[in-house]
């Protein structure tokens, strides 16, 4: 699990096969979880100046891979004693989105992220969804899109000052909203009633 809190931004070394080299300051040990882009991945090797992590093939063919090269975010595992101010974030890509629009304010930043309709029903105003490992609040759903609005703090904390219209970037809908949805789906399969959906849900 993670937060969507950056811990910082990696130099991407090399990214070959299965391999991805990364020099950070952050140290893991070798089994560590790292969410890099938001993507869940686990550290196999360590070196002087950082580490290398494996991505497995439906890793890769399901992330914006063009974006693991110079820089990238990443976030180690949250531990239980941490505090959570973020969100909760599992680094499991559930699909590409693409900036189509970026608009400056005098504060803050509006981002539109254009969604496929099976994302995007799992998006609801106000509510949280991180992109690229990024824990961000939905400002508004559109028909094909959803615009956020990211403060000054964020931008300077993050690589979105580097993004631009048109980027593929790593999406990771609510968890909770995921869950919801598949016991909607199956409810009459599973004989679920709104009671055991609650009651599921306040056992997280």
């Amino acid at each position: 699990m993670f937060t969507g809190l950056i811990r910082e931004f990696a130099k991407v070394q090399s990214l070959q096969n299965n391999l991805l080299v990364l020099e950070a300051t952050y140290k893991p040990k070798i089994g560590d979880s790292i969410a890099v882009n938001g993507a869940c991945l686990t550290a196999v090797e360590i070196h002087a100046k950082g580490f290398s992590l494996e991505l497995s093939e439906e890793t890769q063919n399901k992330i914006a891979i063009e974006n693991y090269k110079d820089l990238v975010h990443i976030e180690p595992a949250l531990m239980l004693s941490d505090r959570l101010d973020g969100h909760i974030v599992q680094g499991h890509i559930d699909g590409i989105g693409i900036i189509s629009k970026i608009v400056p304010h005098s504060i803050g930043t509006d981002f539109y992220i254009s969604l496929n309709s099976e994302l995007l029903e799992l998006c609801i105003p106000k509510g949280s969804i991180a992109i690229n490992g990024v824990s961000l609040t939905i400002n508004e759903v559109l028909e094909d899109k959803i615009r956020l609005t990211i403060i000054p703090h964020t931008l300077k904390q993050t690589l979105f000052t580097r993004y631009q219209e048109d980027w593929r970037v790593n999406i990771e809908t609510d968890m909770f909203a995921r869950m919801l949805k598949h016991f909607l789906d199956n409810k009459n399969k599973n004989k679920l009633s709104w009671e055991s959906i609650d009651k599921i849900l306040g056992s997280y």
